[in-house]
């Protein structure tokens, strides 16, 4: 490209966009494909890779035919280029939603054109009337925006983005410029191979978001946990991703009931509704949108503090893009993500449905964001490393894992077993099937590869599957270790791990930490809700006294997790102590007297500053919840219907069961028991939960009786003890 055209360039992107400067890579990215060459641009979320396809488009003769994957992502970016230029027809959607008035103004537009960018969908591109019509067009260069679609192993699969190059060669080959801000090395080739670009001219940027706060916190209480977050940051713009929809429209309420501005997002929503909500967190009428992943692709809002995750996405690409809305201005961008290792189970299970390939792939992306989850190591240095690039500082500052500092632990034993059990099992082992070996858990694929016969079988039970993985993700970010994506997670020794296994090297990490640690889950890390212990030992002799006077056992009036919660949140009122989880109105009223006098005591004594946003307010989903288990019982339903019918697992609808029977309301479930167990058990277990348990925990009582009663046996007989004694 001749230098007046970088100078014409220069002062376009200053005309229409605004900038003086370009970012990173996005000057040699368009001069490429002003240039006619194929190009590959990855760049994080907020890095500007839409401009590498934007400016040359306004530049060059003809019009841009710009593939992007929802209707959301090109609506925001034909309202930009809008914003920018003289005529609306500069840039246009074209797809199923235009009504025919709207379809004769676009082919206009670009037969006349007036048009310079084209947004389709590759199911649009693909039908043979389109293909005709952009025949008969000059088009420019086709830029296939989120790229990552492509791929099988990239976050939001499409399929028919497989097939955009046949398109592109039945209208006729142009250029291609393909955009991602997330694709591993592997997503990557598979790009390239799949438009048959092999040859393009490549622009990776850093994956590294220096502004941005990793965080993980354990799934307790997630949705007044969310709440205290974004109290904390009260008036700031965040967006609260969810799995489902049904939790979406209940995280939304939840936030609206306790003063904050949200409103929900989700593919349920009629479009209407859709657009007006995305339109309101732009404008900022609304300070928070809570979303299903199909927010936020393409959305432009450099503004947004804090991104939080409900729950663990199903892969690390989906993570990094999602996160990646916060903070694009360079400021403030705290993330924090939910996490319970059963989100990753059910996700799994899901998983099952699909085709076997797509389980294997899938599973893979699973242990990866499982992994990242439960890392003791530097978040920041896991996610970098997952996209191929290397963080060498030893402590990023921001995240939970490097904000603790954990010293190092000489760990070189432990390490060698690992590189043995992988250099014996020829590279034919993944992390799960390493740590089988370890703990000497026998499985169906282990016993075909006779891995009882393994020196190291049985070597590491000293420790648990968590920490063996921890270690194994450690040494895989050193470098010792090497993941073989195309053979679904295989290991292989690097020759750091040859030396490791041969004695020649040490290897230290930092030690295994249970989920959560010490993130950000207020306004101010310092400002957390932590248990008070001198409150909670008086809080226990309160409760074991009140309990001896009413003569039941002490958990059976108010449960250790309980007077925990009162140790961290310091209740003093009665409409306070009534909104904990096994408190409830009726035991609120009847045992909260002295418990309420002790914490105002403890709180005046000590001169404690209690948070604010003390008492979350639910949302009524969880009375009508309630309720439906009251009727449910009361027309002697059995739990298998009663958990069909409301859509909730027989775990969730026992765990509602003992809420409701902890918060003083009484159930009758004697029908159920008789249709468990003979009258003979039922008294046997009613009195050991009376005299004999001390915690009413139901793994000491499964011990207790050797196995003879099953889990969900002796939970019910719990929950009817309860509501006999409350």
């Amino acid at each position: 490209m001749s230098s007046h055209s970088i100078q014409q360039t220069k002062n376009l992107l200053k005309q229409f966009f605004g900038f003086t400067d370009f970012k990173g890579q996005q000057e040699p990215a368009i001069e490429s494909i002003l240039s006619g060459k194929d190009v590959f641009v990855m760049m994080p979320t907020g890095g500007g890779k839409s401009l590498c396809f934007q400016l040359p488009a306004l530049q060059m003769e003809g019009v841009t035919v710009v593939v992007s994957p929802l209707i959301a992502l090109m609506k925001n970016q034909v309202d930009v280029i809008r914003n920018f230029g003289k005529v609306d027809g500069i840039a246009h959607v074209w797809n199923s939603s235009l009504n025919k008035r709207q379809m004769v103004e676009v082919r206009q537009d670009l037969s006349s054109g007036v048009t310079k960018l084209l947004y389709m969908a590759p199911e649009s591109l693909a039908k043979q009337d389109n293909i005709d019509f952009l025949k008969l067009l000059n088009v420019s260069f086709f830029a296939i925006d989120e790229a990552h679609c492509i791929s099988e192993w990239g976050h939001d699969f499409r399929p028919d983005y497989r097939n955009i190059v046949k398109s592109i060669e039945a209208i006729g080959r142009k250029p291609i410029i393909a955009l991602t801000a997330t694709a591993t090395p592997k997503v990557k080739l598979d790009i390239l191979k799949t438009l048959d670009i092999s040859d393009a001219e490549t622009y990776t940027s850093s994956f590294n978001r220096s502004n941005l706060y990793y965080g993980i916190q354990p799934k307790d209480q997630v949705e007044k946990n969310i709440v205290r977050l974004l109290l904390g940051h009260k008036g700031k713009s965040a967006i609260v991703y969810c799995m489902s929809r049904k939790k979406v429209e209940a995280v939304a309420q939840v936030l609206q009931l306790n003063g904050l501005s949200a409103l929900p997002y989700h593919a349920g929503l009629d479009r209407k509704t859709r657009v007006k909500h995305q339109d309101a967190f732009l404008n900022e009428d609304c300070d928070i949108i809570v979303a299903t992943i199909a927010f936020g692709m393409g959305i432009d809002k450099p503004d947004v503090r804090l991104v939080v995750h409900h729950d663990i996405p199903k892969s690390l690409e989906s993570y990094y893009q999602e996160t990646g809305r916060a903070g694009r201005d360079g400021g403030e961008g705290i993330c924090i993500t939910f996490y319970a290792k059963e989100d990753i189970e059910k996700m799994d299970k899901f998983l099952s449905r699909k085709p076997v390939a797509e389980q294997e792939v899938g599973r893979q992306l699973l242990l990866e964001s499982r992994g990242y989850a439960s890392t003791s190591a530097c978040r920041r240095k896991f996610l970098l490393h997952y996209f191929g690039e290397s963080y060498h500082e030893d402590n990023c500052g921001q995240c939970d894992n490097c904000e603790r500092n954990d010293p190092l632990q000489d760990v070189t034993k432990e390490a060698k077993l690992i590189c043995e059990i992988i250099q014996e099992g020829r590279d034919n082992f993944r992390t799960i099937q390493v740590v089988n070996v370890l703990l000497g858990n026998e499985t169906s694929i282990l016993k075909t590869m006779d891995a009882q016969d393994l020196d190291q079988w049985g070597k590491g039970t000293e420790h648990s599957l968590a920490q063996w993985e921890n270690l194994i993700g450690q040494l895989s970010l050193s470098g010792a270790i090497v993941k073989d994506i195309e053979r679904y997670g295989v290991l292989y020794l690097a020759e750091e791990g040859l030396s490791i296994m041969k004695g020649k090297a040490t290897f230290k990490s930092k030690p295994h930490q249970e989920i959560g640690g010490n993130s950000r889950s207020s306004s101010d890390a310092s400002k957390e809700s932590v248990l008070d212990p001198v409150l909670y030992d008086l809080l226990k002799a309160e409760n074991k006294s009140i309990a001896k006077q009413k003569g039941i056992p002490p958990y059976a009036l108010f449960s250790d997790a309980t007077l925990q919660d009162m140790a961290t949140s310091y209740p003093t009122t009665e409409d306070e102590l009534k909104t904990m989880a096994g408190v409830g109105e009726s035991k609120a009223r009847r045992y909260g007297t002295s418990l309420i006098n002790c914490i105002k005591n403890h709180v005046e004594a000590n001169g404690i500053e209690r948070m604010s946003d003390f008492a979350i307010i639910s949302s009524g989903q969880r009375s009508a919840t309630k309720v439906y288990i009251i009727q449910g019982t009361d027309r002697r339903q059995d739990l298998e219907s009663m958990s069909k019918n409301k859509g909730i697992s027989i775990e969730q609808l026992m765990h509602d069961m003992e809420l409701i029977v902890q918060g003083g309301t009484k159930i009758n479930i004697q029908y159920i028991l008789k249709e468990m167990l003979d009258e003979d058990s039922i008294e046997e277990l009613m009195e050991y939960f009376s005299d004999d348990s001390e915690s009413g925990d139901i793994i000491e009582a499964y011990h207790e009786f050797d196995g003879t009663y099953t889990e969900e046996e002796l939970r019910m007989v719990r929950i009817h003890f309860l509501t006999t004694v409350l």
